[in-house]
């Protein structure tokens, strides 16, 4: 690991020497929001926002992902046979992601790529040609408990550069081997930008005030959680609309289907969502979580109870806030964590 320094000034210029070998893309103002889109010619980036209004997790699970096409015909033998869709033609670096997004990757590698019989290459070509460039956030939202979520507005987990905002400058952190070697050619942070940059660090973290405690939660059966009877009331004001779970930086349900268009036919993986009817419901007409508690209760079981037990105490929420802001009805994540505890 090594601290390097970069002035903002001469940015452009270092993002210019990546774009030669790599697509790139960064947040950007667009109609008010802010959007992840391809960066601008001029290589002028956002330096002060809060996060994107939606996660990253796109670009390494598409909203919609064709997998495979085939001939939609039975003659010839070249019918109904699948083929593989071409990998990612080119790296592509992901530049000033936020510290919660770039952690929530490392989530989603322990889902994806579980091991030798569940190794999804979709995910895992698209993870492995692509570079993030961290930026730790100095200035946390009202909404962010990162710092309860096993992350932190200065994480280096999941990153293979985190810069630093020091005013004028960044000290860029080379976390893995690939960020190293993207910034080896800049010249070496000084004792005082590194004491700068911890400072940083210090006064971020204490920003947040908001804590969720799990300990409990950790401790207690899973069948304890499941029957507990605040669910009884969680539940309520849900309209099970899946907003929470496509701003999500971990959420990662999906459906696949074949579509055909005349001789054409593709097979896709869509996002599903574990709130809706449908998604559980069997070909017999059973539905394991028929009613709108059983779903409910689903995503927050699946996040603070069943991850943790099966992926070795990581939590499936990164604490990036966006659910809280976005809910139409103002279900607060740390309210229903909090009674998960109690």
């Amino acid at each position: 690991m090594s601290d390097k320094i970069l002035s903002k000034d001469q940015a452009a210029s270092f993002l210019g020497e990546l774009a030669e070998t790599r697509d790139l893309f960064a947040p950007a103002l667009e109609g008010g929001k802010v959007v992840w889109a391809p960066l601008a010619p001029d290589g002028e980036v956002l330096w002060d926002f809060a996060n994107t209004t939606m996660s990253p997790k796109d670009f390494f699970f598409p909203q919609t992902e064709c997998m495979m096409r085939f001939a939609n015909h039975q003659d010839g033998e070249d019918g109904m046979v699948m083929h593989a869709e071409p990998e990612l033609a080119k790296e592509r670096a992901l530049v000033n992601m936020r510290p919660c997004d770039a952690k929530a990757f490392g989530v989603l590698d322990l889902i994806f790529c579980q091991d030798e019989m569940t190794d999804d290459p979709y995910w895992r070509n698209k993870r492995e040609k692509s570079l993030i460039i961290a930026l730790a956030c100095n200035n946390p939202c009202p909404t962010c408990f990162c710092t309860s979520m096993n992350c932190g507005p200065h994480s280096e987990t999941g990153a293979d550069v985190l810069l630093v905002d020091l005013g004028d400058q960044l000290l860029a952190r080379g976390v893995s081997e690939k960020g190293e070697t993207a910034i080896a050619s800049l010249p070496e942070a000084t004792e005082a930008d590194q004491a700068a940059a911890a400072q940083a660090k210090k006064e971020a973290e204490a920003a947040i005030t908001t804590t969720v405690e799990m300990d409990q939660i950790n401790q207690r059966e899973v069948m304890e959680l499941y029957e507990a009877k605040h669910w009884d009331r969680v539940h309520e004001s849900c309209l099970n609309c899946g907003t929470c779970t496509f701003c999500c930086p971990t959420c990662h349900c999906f459906d696949i289907q074949d579509e055909t268009l005349g001789e054409a036919g593709r097979r896709v993986r869509n996002w599903d969502y574990c709130m809706s009817y449908l998604f559980t419901l069997h070909g017999t007409g059973h539905n394991p979580r028929g009613s709108k508690k059983d779903r409910v209760r689903q995503r927050f079981m699946h996040k603070f109870k069943y991850i943790p037990v099966k992926r070795g105490g990581e939590i499936g929420c990164v604490g990036c806030g966006r659910c809280v802001q976005l809910c139409p009805v103002n279900i607060d994540v740390r309210e229903v964590v909090r009674d998960m505890n109690a």
